[in-house]
């Protein structure tokens, strides 16, 4: 599937899909956690997967994003690990078909690594492995590690997914500061993600499509050939009440599109607060329709 990737990249841009959480939210499906809705409820899954498909998204991100071991023990759901991932595989390849490539979401495990937290790079590799292999035994074409903030994190989760022999992306999440949560600048994540095996880097939520332009204008001028990856949240979210609102309407994402492309953006997609109609008019912005 390297190959192929590669091919397809190699062609355009790619039109990645947007919120899962979101999506599911709206839905009203109570569980534990996201994952757990793909045993609870995978029809509920399999709609967000098809509504995505229907927008024209050329990947679709399988419901794993906090699968790993560690933070579905957090749930009281850790013997319900691999099971879950597994039906996020299968949920999302049966929606795609050909339509479209599968990726497998690995987010962080939410534990400090070593030397700030108990959590050594060697444990958390294996509990990426664990994950990753699951997610492609359910029959993913590739892996979007996303949403990183410490770069031995997501170094670790690339060396767990290498195992299974499939791509993988990486996007990590900067602030308006241009710096992730544990200091590490655009520049930095992509010299050190790029050296670690990932196919494209770049950044995903957080922060709006405006915002997110300069840290991945910063990777395009340190790595002018790599290929990127851009999913902004549909702006900075501001609380109405307990609610999250997100003020980017799809045709101002879409207004963004031309300038992440000039960038080298080669995966495009969205992320919190977006919807099927960001996608869809991503997808006119990419393809000129």
């Amino acid at each position: 599937m390297t190959r192929e990737l590669l091919a397809a990249l190699a062609k355009g841009p790619l039109v990645c899909d947007g919120a899962m959480g979101t999506m599911l939210l709206a839905s009203g499906v109570e569980a534990r956690c996201p994952e757990e809705i793909n045993l609870i409820s995978p029809e509920t899954v399999r709609n967000v997967h098809a509504a995505y498909l229907a927008a024209g998204a050329d990947i679709i991100e399988t419901n794993s994003f906090g699968g790993s071991r560690i933070k579905m023990s957090k749930a009281g759901l850790v013997d319900l690990t691999l099971e879950a991932n597994l039906a996020a595989a299968r949920i999302a390849r049966e929606a795609a078909g050909k339509l479209a490539l599968v990726a497998g979401s690995i987010g962080p495990t939410g534990e400090l690594l070593e030397p700030l937290g108990g959590l050594s790079r060697e444990d958390a590799a294996s509990i990426f492995r664990e994950q990753a292999e699951a997610l492609a035994e359910g029959g993913v074409d590739l892996f979007i590690v996303e949403t990183m903030y410490d770069l031995t994190e997501a170094l670790a989760a690339l060396e767990g997914i290498a195992c299974t022999g499939l791509p993988a992306l990486c996007t990590m999440s900067f602030d308006s500061h241009l710096r992730t949560m544990m200091g590490v600048s655009p520049i930095k994540a992509a010299d050190e993600l790029l050296a670690g095996g990932a196919v494209a880097v770049g950044a995903n939520c957080s922060v709006g499509p405006e915002e997110m332009l300069k840290a991945i204008g910063d990777m395009h001028r340190a790595h002018p050939q790599a290929w990127l990856v851009a999913q902004p949240n549909a702006g900075i979210p501001v609380l109405n009440g307990a609610k999250a609102v997100y003020s980017v309407t799809p045709e101002q994402m879409a207004g963004f599109v031309p300038l992440f492309l000039e960038l080298g953006v080669r995966v495009i997609g969205s992320c919190c607060g977006s919807t099927p109609e960001h996608t869809r008019a991503i997808v006119r912005a990419v393809r000129g329709g």
